[in-house]
């Protein structure tokens, strides 16, 4: 508790118009929101790097992103740091029953039933509605928003039961794809018929529980550990990519699938 009264005080003293720091004052909850996502994926690269000393860090990095949201609510009268920690405290309790209560669960999907029946009174109670998809975030990254409002969807019946039909779906997406492509060239629907195929695969990672964002992430990271490669190939023989021939360095790609298995 000292560390963290400590940490609210220090926070305080940024934010003190005469005396803190001129950048920290002129905050607000929208100018801070961006710093907010970036820290808490910043948190995700530490856990997929195993690296327990940054976790440490950037844990401390997105900690101090609610303080200095909650300070600014202070300063406003709207609510504080105790507040947020005692709503936790209230809800972790409130969606425990089994640890904090006298209630019995017979399985774990009885108990993700249950945790899911008192989020959705939360969001009665908070005005949000009582609708299947109510209460999904619309400034969700686009691939986790896509996964929350399928299973949702799914929770209400509305699914494929076999992830062979969504494997058939994604191939009607793609060739819809394929006609606005080549045959309309209209920009506004090829982006349509886009969404609606990348909504489908991530329907298909769904079914096959598999974080997409974390598939995507995966093969970022694969692609850009393939085509350093290709660069460092190149560097060693005096050349650069911009003026190396697709076909050049489509062989320098397959070069580095097969360093890949090899290792």
């Amino acid at each position: 508790m000292e560390s963290i009264t400590r940490l609210l005080d220090l926070m305080a003293q940024l934010r003190d118009p005469a005396r803190g720091c001129p950048w920290d004052v002129k905050q607000t909850f929208a100018s801070i929101a961006p710093h907010t996502i970036e820290e808490a994926y910043e948190v995700v690269d530490a856990i997929e790097r195993e690296d327990h000393r940054a976790l440490c860090d950037e844990l401390g990095d997105l900690l101090l992103q609610v303080v200095f949201h909650a300070q600014m609510a202070r300063e406003q009268a709207l609510f504080d740091f105790d507040a947020v920690a005692r709503g936790l405290t209230d809800k972790l309790v409130r969606r425990h029953p089994h640890v904090f209560g006298d209630v019995n669960f017979t399985d774990e999907t009885e108990q993700h039933a249950a945790w899911e029946a008192v989020k959705a009174e939360e969001r009665t109670h908070k005005g949000e509605g009582s609708g299947a998809l109510d209460g999904v975030a619309r400034s969700l990254p686009a691939l986790l928003r896509a996964v929350k409002l399928q299973k949702r969807a799914a929770r209400v019946g509305f699914d494929w039961p076999e992830v062979e039909r969504v494997i058939d779906k994604i191939e009607e997406e793609l060739e819809e794809v394929r006609h606005e492509v080549i045959e309309t060239r209209d920009r506004d629907r090829c982006e349509d018929e886009i969404g609606d195929l990348l909504f489908a695969v991530v329907n298909l990672a769904r079914h096959m529980d598999v974080d997409p964002e974390a598939a995507l992430r995966r093969t970022n990271h694969k692609f850009e550990t393939r085509f350093r490669y290709i660069e460092t190939a190149l560097a060693r023989e005096g050349r650069e990519a911009a003026t190396t021939s697709l076909e050049d360095m489509e062989t320098l790609w397959v070069e580095a699938k097969g360093v890949e298995r090899a290792g």
